[in-house]
């Protein structure tokens, strides 16, 4: 891949930054950022990865095959009306900002290869699960060069533009969801008389064994939770106390508000790019 500008230095874009550098997918001499206004920011990037700050006359700009843009949901307007004009009329874009559809970044950089993506905060340590969308102005061989990038900071799946609103939903929060959980157990294990240090441990290991079993085996959630659970044994009652309290309609509700909030974010974006 050619020149890669990313216009925003906040965590996701260092995250993707770290994954295409320490993976070996680009050289760090192809990668600028800039940002609006967090110099200290810019030079952190720069020492640690060896990538390169975008200079005043905006020539990386200029010669960028893929712009990744990746400020915050409320400065998008300026950014892309900062950058518009100094585009080459072939250069890509990939956004990694929640709410901001497809037509929003058509309207502001014009008509172009675009692809929009949601990864999550685990994209830090190379494990995200993220969805991307692509335009039909993507070719085939950006469309591998966007998801060989995406693929460097965790998984990748193809869906459609309409469908991100629920990948938001499910992976882009999911991290918090888990977390959340992980609280809930480690304060009742304390309860019942475990210091914290050791039920983090226990949790944590249980999570990932749960993965992995999830993972390795290919078999169906329904089924690894049936072998789990003897009748009348612990695991039983622990289940049973979940469907008291009506444990998948919760998670139910969590997606679907999480997904309905996605949708209206990304009303808000689009009318404010109506008002423009």
């Amino acid at each position: 891949m050619g020149t890669i500008v990313f216009v925003g230095a906040g965590s996701m874009a260092e995250a993707i930054i770290a994954g295409i550098v320490d993976g070996g997918v680009m050289h760090p001499r192809d990668v600028f950022v800039m940002n609006k206004s967090d110099d200290d920011r810019l030079s952190y990037l720069q020492q640690k990865y060896g990538v390169s700050i975008v200079c005043p006359e905006r020539k990386a700009l200029r010669d960028a095959e893929l712009i990744v843009l990746g400020t915050k949901p409320k400065d998008i307007h300026q950014a892309m009306a900062d950058i518009a004009g100094f585009l080459n009329e072939n250069a890509a874009v990939l956004s990694v900002i929640a709410g901001v559809s497809i037509a929003t970044i058509e309207c502001g950089l014009g008509s172009r290869p675009i692809a929009r993506s949601m990864p999550n905060t685990s994209a830090t340590i190379g494990k995200s699960a993220t969805g991307v969308s692509m335009n039909h102005a993507v070719d085939e061989q950006m469309k591998r060069r966007i998801l060989t990038l995406l693929s460097g900071i965790g998984i990748v799946k193809e869906v459609q533009e309409d469908e991100l609103h629920a990948v938001t939903a499910l992976s882009g929060s999911g991290p918090a969801y888990i977390y959340y959980m992980v609280e809930a157990l480690e304060e009742a294990a304390i309860t019942e008389g475990l210091s914290k240090e050791i039920a983090r441990e226990l949790i944590i290991q249980t999570f990932e064994g749960a993965s992995a079993m999830l993972r390795q085996t290919g078999e169906e959630p329904s089924v690894l939770r049936t072998n789990v659970t003897s009748p009348n044994g612990t695991t039983e009652a622990g289940i049973k106390a979940l469907e008291k309290n009506s444990f998948k309609k919760i998670i139910a509700e969590c997606i679907q508000s999480a997904e309905t909030r996605s949708r209206e974010l990304g009303s808000t974006s689009s009318s404010a790019t109506m008002k423009e």
